[in-house]
């Protein structure tokens, strides 16, 4: 029989499912936390049931747990707000008389500024010789041309659809996140390479049920670490930057846009984002870049 506080659980879940409108991935993250925080409380001897005695002490012993466990401040914080998102919810319901989370102040960190790639970088990776008959290997370049003339996430591409490429307007549609449409302008070389890549691809899966844009050797649809694995796998080839990732690449797409002169609400509604506090990040881009070449090229640098 389904507790008290599993029932209550489990609204919340439909609640960031269908109200909400949260992806699948962050709803199970949250399940995954606030499952976690009742386990620990349980070994604690502190019991999750009647969630209206809970105390922000007694919440704080999960806290120092995830603090013991060497997870950074940025980890914590996510978690911790998935709690406060769980009790908000609960007041809003009637189910608790306070937030016991209410007063939680987040744990400081310092933020890494994620550097782009330059424009040296870009022209070599797309300079890579490759294949054209080649499927895997016109598939990656690809997808390495749309994540940097689209800035698109890595999970829209993996969703893209062949019914949401319109080569003639040049031009892809893409599901954001909260479902949200965009569509985003197809430069020309980019709308060739398209053009190249969907005539092997339609050629290799004849017959093929998928109506996935992009697919593996075996005719299946994308996944991220596979993705990962193909961003990686060429940036290495041009680049000695730690990170390459799709998201270095969709930073440097909105980097590289404001650097000619785009105009800032442009690039936020190209990028899908809701607010243009969440595409202000990419103006502190240059600055970094400027410290990165101040560093290497002073003769004193290299001490920093």
């Amino acid at each position: 029989m389904e507790t008290r506080n599993q029932a209550f659980l489990t609204e919340y879940f439909e609640f960031l499912n269908v109200q909400k409108n949260l992806s699948i991935h962050t709803i199970k993250a949250y399940q995954s936390d606030l499952m976690n925080c009742l386990h620990i409380l349980e070994c604690e001897g502190i019991s999750f049931e009647n969630i209206n005695t809970l105390s922000y002490n007694q919440l704080r012993v999960w806290l120092i747990h995830l603090m013991q466990e060497q997870l950074s401040h940025s980890s914590i914080n996510r978690k911790s707000a998935a709690l406060n998102s769980y009790f908000k919810f609960a007041l809003n319901k009637g189910w608790v008389s306070q937030n016991p989370m209410e007063n939680h102040k987040s744990l400081k960190f310092e933020k890494k500024t994620m550097l782009p790639f330059s424009k040296e970088e870009i022209n070599a990776l797309f300079n890579l010789e490759i294949d054209d008959e080649n499927f895997e290997q016109l598939r990656d370049m690809t997808i390495l041309e749309l994540f940097y003339s689209t800035g698109l996430r890595k999970s829209e591409l993996i969703h893209l659809k062949l019914v949401d490429v319109e080569l003639t307007t040049r031009t892809i549609k893409v599901l954001g996140k909260r479902n949200k449409e965009r569509y985003i302008p197809l430069i020309q070389h980019t709308s060739d390479r398209l053009s190249k890549y969907l005539n092997v691809r339609n050629n290799l899966f004849e017959g093929f049920s998928s109506s996935y844009l992009f697919l593996t050797a075996k005719g299946q649809k994308m996944y991220p670490n596979l993705v990962n694995r193909i961003v990686n796998a060429y940036l290495k080839r041009v680049s000695v930057k730690i990170k390459k990732s799709p998201h270095v690449l969709r930073h440097t797409f909105a980097t590289h846009l404001l650097q000619n002169g785009a105009d800032i609400n442009s690039v936020k509604e190209l990028l899908g984002h809701s607010s243009l506090a969440a595409t202000q990040i990419y103006t502190h881009a240059d600055i970094e870049l400027l410290k990165e070449v101040h560093k290497n090229a002073h003769p004193r640098g290299e001490n920093d």
